[in-house]
């Protein structure tokens, strides 16, 4: 019982983070991939047939299969995603106003950067094939 109510929460959480990353289609501001990734992480691990949709998609799969397969990402979604990010830090740091917080969400942004940062351009890659 335990297992199949896992496996629809899965699900479920899969279409609530395909919504998020769909909405970053066409919003700068949210981003794609993250949310992308994040479906497919629920999907694998709750509905192959799902899972096999999403990363089979014409649109929606170049986001996780650039990722996953090149570990790259576009320059452009590189420079929105660190944008976003250092915005929406900024924003809580602001608004919460406490020491701890505030070094968290800096701590949690560099490594963050760091590691998109550190992905492959998916130019470069597409140059060299």
């Amino acid at each position: 019982m335990r297992k199949i109510t896992l496996k629809y929460l899965f699900i479920v959480f899969g279409f609530l983070s395909l919504a998020a990353g769909v909405i970053g289609l066409f919003f700068p501001v949210l981003p794609t991939t993250p949310f992308l990734l994040l479906a497919s992480y629920f999907f694998v691990r709750s509905s192959e047939r799902l899972h096999n949709w999403l990363i089979n998609h014409k649109v929606l799969g170049t986001y996780i299969v650039n990722y996953s397969k090149h570990r790259a990402m576009k320059r452009s979604t590189k420079r929105t995603a660190v944008a976003t990010l250092w915005l929406s830090m900024c924003l809580s740091m602001f608004l919460v106003k406490n020491i701890y917080v505030t070094i968290l969400l800096v701590i949690t942004g560099a490594f963050i950067t760091k590691h998109i940062l550190s992905l492959r351009d998916m130019e470069s890659v597409e140059g060299s094939d």
